[in-house]
């Protein structure tokens, strides 16, 4: 069996290349180190920032949106008890009390667009329903493509006698 050993230029070159990769390992591992760190701050930055501004939309955006519900509400409550104030004037007249559902649904469409807002009305006996929609521009989610919240509201009235 013969064996063969590499020419000695080339065992010293092997011996002082791993004596520079041992040397060298050091640094190498501490570079990668800090490469492999390198951005995460700003990542973190970026993450937190765009949180911030999540939340910060859900509270501006989400208090113009109660603020609407609640003009809405006003407006329904406000047409509902228009229309429940419409009463049968034949039916005065013979002392009984009762909702005339054309005239209660005019006052309560009317009362509606005086105060410009949109909605449907409906009148079941002497109890008249109305549904206001409207919708809420939003100031910060529609950097995210949220231009507006929908708001719907109902109301209902009913119409009294002095027995009641």
């Amino acid at each position: 069996m013969t064996t063969t050993t590499a020419p000695s230029f080339m065992i010293r070159a092997t011996r002082r290349i791993r004596r520079l990769l041992d040397t060298a390992r050091p640094v190498l591992r501490d570079r990668m180190r800090n490469l492999d760190q390198r951005g995460v701050s700003a990542l973190v930055v970026v993450l937190l920032t765009t949180a911030l501004f999540s939340v910060a939309g859900l509270v501006i955006d989400g208090g113009y949106a109660l603020s609407t519900r609640r003009e809405a509400m006003t407006q329904a409550q406000q047409a509902a008890r228009a229309g429940a104030d419409a009463l049968a004037v034949g039916a005065l007249r013979d002392g009984t009390v009762r909702v005339d559902p054309e005239r209660a649904a005019v006052a309560a469409r009317s009362y509606l667009r005086s105060v410009g807002a949109q909605g449907t009305v409906s009148v079941n006996g002497s109890e008249v329903s109305v549904t206001v929609t409207s919708t809420s521009d939003t100031v910060m989610l529609s950097a995210v493509g949220v231009p507006n919240l929908p708001v719907e509201v109902t109301a209902v009235a009913e119409s009294i006698d002095e027995n009641d």
